[in-house]
C-alpha cells in the first residue's frame, strides 16, 4: 500500500468518526437551520430568538492586510440584526480570553465600513458562543457569561452591546433551567436519547456520513491538500482544490476566503484563480 492509499484509508476512518467536536462536521450540522437556531435559542434563552436569517460556517473575517485573520465556525445573523458566533474548542491553548477578544474586533470589521459611524454598531449586537472541551475557569460551571460593566459598580453596564458566552462541556454544576446538558454530555459522546436536540444532530450527522457528495468532497479536498503540500502548493493544485470547493456548493467569497487561510496567499492572488476557472 503506497502513501496515497494509506492517506486514503485513514480519511475514510477519519470521515466516519467525526463527532460533534470537530469543527468541519459541527459547521456542517449548523448549515440545518433548525438545528441552528434551537442551539442558539437554548444558548441564549433571555434573548427570545424568533429566526435566523443568515447561516456562514467557516466564515474567514478580512481585517487589515497585515492583520491576523480568524474562521468562524458558525457566523449567524437573526432578523433583528444581533449577530451570533458559535464556535467549537476542543483544545485548551490556555489563551481563551485573547482569543475571544480578538473575535469580537474581527467581527466588527464585518459591520463597520469605511466612513461609518460608530453608532451604527448600536444597530449590531454581538453575541460569541463557545462550546470548549475543558473548563478554562476551574470553577465547575456549565456555563460563563460576560459583559463589559463598572468596576465599582457591577450594576452599571458598558452598554457596549457585545457579549461572550462559554459553555463547559466537562461540567459538574448544570443550572436549574440549563436546556443545554445534553448537548454538552454529546460533546463528550454520552447520548441523553430524551434529549430533542441531541436527536436532531445525531440525525443530521448521519445524513451527512450518508451522503456520497459530502463524503467524496471531504475525501477529495484533504487529498487536494495533501498533494499540494508534497508538490509545494503549485498553481495545478490551487485549481483542484476550487473545483471541489464548488462541488461543495462554496461561493466565490468563501472560496477566496479558503485559499487565503489554506495556502497562505494574499487575496489579490486568490481571487485571480478563482477568476480563472470561470474565464
Amino acid at each position: 500500500m503506497d502513501q496515497r492509499e494509506l492517506y486514503l484509508k485513514q480519511l475514510e476512518e477519519k470521515w466516519e468518526h467525526l463527532t460533534i467536536t470537530n469543527d468541519i462536521m459541527f459547521g456542517m450540522v449548523m448549515e440545518n437551520e433548525q438545528i441552528c437556531l434551537e442551539l442558539i435559542q437554548r444558548s441564549l434563552p433571555e434573548l427570545n430568538i424568533k429566526a435566523i436569517s443568515r447561516i456562514t460556517p467557516q466564515k474567514q473575517i478580512t481585517g487589515p492586510i497585515s492583520a491576523r485573520t480568524v474562521r468562524f465556525d458558525v457566523f449567524v445573523r437573526d432578523e433583528e440584526k444581533r449577530t451570533f458566533v458559535v464556535e467549537m474548542q476542543v483544545a485548551d491553548k490556555h489563551n481563551l480570553p485573547f482569543r475571544l477578544r480578538y473575535y469580537q474586533q474581527q467581527i466588527d470589521f464585518d459591520i463597520l465600513n469605511v466612513g461609518d459611524d460608530y453608532s451604527k454598531l448600536a444597530q449590531y449586537p454581538t453575541y460569541v458562543i463557545m462550546f470548549c472541551d475543558f473548563d478554562y475557569f476551574g470553577r465547575g460551571w456549565s456555563k460563563y457569561q460576560f459583559e463589559n460593566r463598572c468596576v465599582v459598580d457591577p450594576k452599571l453596564k458598558l452598554g457596549d452591546q457585545r457579549q461572550i458566552t462559554i459553555f463547559n462541556a466537562k461540567a459538574s454544576q448544570f443550572h436549574g433551567n440549563m436546556k443545554l446538558k445534553g448537548f454538552l454530555k454529546l460533546m463528550g459522546n454520552q447520548i441523553d436519547a430524551d434529549d430533542q436536540l441531541v436527536k436532531q444532530v445525531r440525525t443530521e450527522m448521519k445524513r451527512i456520513r450518508e451522503d456520497p457528495i459530502r463524503r467524496h468532497g471531504f475525501m477529495k479536498y484533504e487529498l487536494d491538500l495533501m498533494d499540494a503540500r508534497n508538490d509545494g502548493f503549485k498553481d495545478g493544485q490551487k485549481m483542484g482544490s476550487i473545483n471541489t470547493l464548488k462541488e461543495l456548493g462554496f461561493n466565490k467569497q468563501q472560496i477566496i476566503d479558503e485559499l487565503i487561510k489554506t495556502y497562505e496567499i494574499s487575496n489579490k492572488e486568490a481571487t485571480e484563480l478563482v477568476n480563472k476557472t470561470n474565464d
